[in-house]
């Protein structure tokens, strides 16, 4: 298995544990504010980071070079401030609108670099 599918999957299972201790979290206190939070950091931190490490174990010829790297950094920055400064925003911190709306882009630039990664043709 390539190294940057392997990454992927240690990172997605970190969102995990995070996702999860967000929902442990709400169901301890009652308040459920911060949902949405909890489940774009279970969607797109573990699923979806889930997703792109298999798909680059079972082509990993496509996990190698500089854009699969750039790829992942862009889009696991983007997933970690979107889910933190969302977090906040949910619980009535409204100056994280506009960090919530930058990061949602960032990790959308990750998920536009995969798809590339997908489309373009393997190395040998």
């Amino acid at each position: 298995m390539p190294n940057l599918a392997q990454v992927y999957f240690r990172t997605a299972i970190l969102f995990l544990i995070a996702g999860i201790s967000i929902g442990i979290y709400m169901s301890m206190s009652g308040n459920h504010n911060v949902v949405g939070a909890h489940a774009h950091i279970n969607l797109l931190g573990w699923v979806t980071s889930a997703l792109f490490g298999t798909y680059l174990a079972l082509n990993p010829a496509k996990a190698n070079g500089t854009l699969p790297r750039l790829q992942y950094f862009i889009y696991v920055i983007g997933v970690i401030v979107m889910g933190a400064s969302l977090y906040l925003m949910l619980d009535g911190n409204t100056a994280m609108v506009p960090v919530v709306a930058g990061a949602s882009l960032v990790a959308f630039a990750g998920v536009l670099l995969f798809a590339v990664i997908i489309f373009m043709p393997a190395r040998s």
